[in-house]
C-alpha cells in the first residue's frame, strides 16, 4: 500500500466514524493517529460526549473485534485477563480467555479500578500478551486499548500510575459538541424507533497492518528528528516539572508524527505534524512539582511553552 492509498483509506475511515460520532475532525484524527502509531489512546472528558461510541465506531470501521470492559472498584485482574478453569470432563485446567482478547478493547472509566487491576493491562499494552499462572498467552494482532475516564468524577477513582499513562501514545479530549452537533443529538433522541448510529467496515482487518507499515516508511528529516528529541529534553528542564517526558515518550512523538503524515496522505513529516501531536503525546506524561500542582498548572501550558522555546527547523520535503 502506498502513501496516497493509505491517505484515502484514512479519509474514508474518518468520514465513516464522523457520520456516527458528534465530534470535531481534529479529535477523530488524533484517535486514528494513535492507532496507526501502534499505540493506545486515552480519552478524558465529561460524561455523555460519546467516548464509548467513538471506540465502537473505530472498531467497526476497521473491521476489528471489540470488547468493552467496565472498570469498577471490585474488578479483579482475572476479570480482565481470564483464568484457568477446571474442566470436569477432561480432569484438567483450561484457560478461559477474558475480555482483553479482542482487537479493540474499551477500558471504560479505567480510573475507577484499583491500581492492582489497572496493572493487569500493563503487560497487555506493552507486550501484546498476558501471563496467567505462569503461562503466556498472545493477544490478537492488531491490539489497541481505548481507555476513558471522567475528570469531573473524582470520588471513588484512582489516579493512573505513571507507568500506565506512559503506555498511551496520546491522551485527548472530545470537548462539547457545537450547537449543530447538540441539536443533532436531540433529533436522534426524539426518534426512539431509529437505530443507534452505526458504522460499517471501511477496510478489511487484514489491511490494518499494511496501514501501520506505511506509517513506518514515512521519511523524517534529520533536523526534525533532532527537533523531536529537543522537545522531549526541554520538558525535563522546566522548573514546573518534576519528571519530564521519558525516552519512550520521545519515541512515541516520533511515531505519532509519522502516523499523522499518513493521515494527511504524505510520505514525509513536516514540522506541523510534530506540533499538532506533541501536546496529546507529552502532556499526560509530565509529573509536576508540588508547587505547580498546588497552583493547578496545566501540563498542556508547559508543552506550549516548550514549543515556544525550541526553534522550529527549516526542512524541505525532498
Amino acid at each position: 500500500m502506498d502513501h496516497e492509498t493509505a491517505g484515502r483509506a484514512c479519509s474514508e475511515i474518518l468520514d465513516a466514524v464522523g457520520s456516527a460520532v458528534i465530534a470535531d475532525d481534529a479529535f477523530l484524527e488524533t484517535v486514528l493517529t494513535g492507532i496507526l502509531a501502534r499505540g493506545h489512546v486515552l480519552l478524558e472528558d465529561v460524561p455523555g460526549t460519546g467516548k464509548t461510541l467513538t471506540a465502537r465506531s473505530f472498531a467497526n470501521a476497521l473491521d476489528l473485534s471489540f470488547h468493552r470492559i467496565q472498570f469498577t472498584p471490585d474488578l479483579l485482574p482475572a476479570d480482565i485477563t481470564g483464568s484457568n478453569v477446571y474442566n470436569e470432563g477432561t480432569g484438567s485446567f483450561e484457560f478461559a480467555p477474558g475480555p482483553i482478547f479482542a482487537n479493540v478493547v474499551l477500558a471504560d472509566e479505567i480510573n475507577r479500578a484499583p491500581p492492582k487491576t489497572q496493572a493487569a493491562l500493563l503487560e497487555a499494552m506493552g507486550e501484546g500478551q498476558v501471563t496467567v499462572d505462569g503461562e503466556t498467552h498472545d493477544l490478537p494482532d492488531p491490539f489497541f486499548v481505548i481507555a476513558t475516564q471522567n475528570p469531573v468524577e473524582q470520588e471513588g477513582t484512582f489516579g493512573l500510575p505513571e507507568a500506565q499513562r506512559d503506555r498511551f501514545v496520546v491522551k485527548t479530549a472530545m470537548g462539547y459538541p457545537d450547537f449543530a452537533g447538540e441539536r443533532e443529538l436531540i433529533d436522534r433522541r426524539a426518534d426512539r424507533t431509529a437505530q443507534a448510529p452505526s458504522v460499517t467496515a471501511i477496510v478489511d482487518a487484514e489491511r490494518i497492518p499494511d496501514l501501520q507499515r506505511v506509517a513506518e516508511t514515512v521519511t523524517v528529516d534529520e533536523k526534525l528528528r533532532d527537533y523531536v528529541v529537543e522537545l522531549g529534553r526541554a520538558s525535563r528542564a522546566d522548573d514546573r516539572v518534576d519528571v519530564g517526558v521519558s525516552p519512550r515518550g520521545i519515541q512515541r512523538l516520533f511515531e505519532a508524527a509519522r502516523a499523522r503524515a499518513v493521515v494527511e496522505g504524505r510520505d514525509y513529516v513536516v514540522p506541523e505534524d510534530v506540533q499538532t501531536v506533541v501536546g496529546d503525546v507529552f502532556a499526560h506524561r509530565l509529573v509536576l512539582t508540588a508547587d505547580a500542582s498546588v497552583r493547578d498548572t496545566d501540563p498542556a501550558e508547559i508543552v506550549d511553552d516548550v514549543l515556544e522555546r525550541i526553534d522550529v527547523p527549516a526542512v524541505s520535503p525532498a
